[in-house]
């Protein structure tokens, strides 16, 4: 492996080439097949990390956990109530005082600024786990798995149904414009990306041969395609008001049979998880009793799929955020 990774933050993939995305992939196959065949690599013995949550998650606080404890490391959560910062202490200082008792930091919360920050001021490697703006390691996660059920990127033909404003549309229009991949978001017009990153990707697009489009039409968006992906209607943190709002706005675009359908014959289907895909939680009851609905972006028919590869990109987390953490923590030789 290179040495263009040791002591860099990973904030969003903007800040990374197409090569060294490619290398974060492949070390993450190498690392999955270590775990598999039952190798230990433990190459960070000794050093300790931080895990900052300003939001609960499952699959990014156990990716983080399992991954660190896997390459021998220690790891201390501080959840939503579990620190000072933002509160009684600012970001810049919390930043520093982390930075002297830890080698490594990931945040989950809000604001992108927040991370930067952190990354900024801390002096160690810091690690977006998840802001408003981007969420990073799941497109790696998505990534590996697409590779690992198609064998390349490159020329993959990729759409995502749903809010394409979110920090999942962004990312990941954002990591198939580096990766030289077909991206098109089927979504409400008022639900496409920021103009701005548009024009960004579309510049990055240029270099890498990657096409960019975006519809409302979810027979032309789904026409086609190798991945179906999409993702909630309403973030963690959003009121539940915009509720009413985003079902009605977002139905059209439930991912069901007939759009897997139209896309390619061997398509999967792709969702970054959690999943309202039928009424066995308490949301998904509630809106049963609010709206008359049994799921919302996916039906169970599809989410219960053989297309499905829901849990595969679930456990991938694991294995391409212990990616991240060995390259931008191991000192080079």
């Amino acid at each position: 492996m290179t040495n263009n990774f040791y002591g860099r933050n990973f904030l969003t993939l903007l800040d990374f080439t197409q090569d060294e995305i490619s290398e974060l992939l492949s070390l993450a196959a190498k690392l999955k097949a270590k775990k598999k065949a039952n190798l230990e690599c433990r190459p960070l013995v000794g050093k300790n990390v931080v895990l900052l949550f300003e939001k609960d998650s499952t699959r990014t606080r156990c990716a983080f956990q399992v991954g660190a404890n896997d390459l021998g490391m220690n790891v201390t959560y501080l959840g939503p109530t579990g620190s000072q910062m933002g509160k009684k202490e600012t970001i810049k200082d919390t930043a520093r005082v982390l930075g002297r008792m830890y080698d490594g930091i990931e945040y989950r919360g809000f604001k992108q600024e927040t991370v930067e920050i952190l990354g900024q001021y801390s002096g160690v490697p810091v690690w977006n786990g998840l802001t408003d703006m981007y969420h990073p390691t799941q497109i790696l996660a998505d990534f590996l798995t697409i590779i690992e059920k198609f064998g390349h990127l490159e020329g993959i033909n990729f759409t995502y149904f749903g809010d394409a404003r979110n920090n999942m549309g962004n990312s990941l229009m954002i990591g198939a414009a580096k990766m030289g991949m077909n991206f098109t978001a089927c979504a409400p017009k008022d639900l496409w990306p920021n103009e701005v990153l548009v024009e960004k990707c579309m510049d990055i697009a240029k270099l890498t041969g990657a096409n960019i489009r975006f519809t409302e039409n979810v027979t032309e968006g789904s026409k086609g395609a190798d991945v179906i992906y999409t993702d909630v209607w309403v973030s963690m943190g959003e009121p539940d008001s915009v509720w009413k709002e985003r079902i009605e706005k977002l139905y059209p675009y439930q991912v069901n049979s007939k759009i897997m359908e139209n896309a390619g014959e061997n398509a999967i289907f792709m969702h970054c998880l959690p999943a309202f895909h039928n009424r066995d939680t308490k949301v998904g009851e509630e809106m049963f009793e609010k709206f008359g609905i049994e799921a919302m972006e996916v039906t169970e028919e599809v989410f219960e799929s053989s297309q499905s590869v829901v849990f595969e990109e679930a456990e991938n987390r694991l294995h391409t955020i212990k990616a991240v953490m060995y390259a931008t923590m191991r000192e080079p030789k």
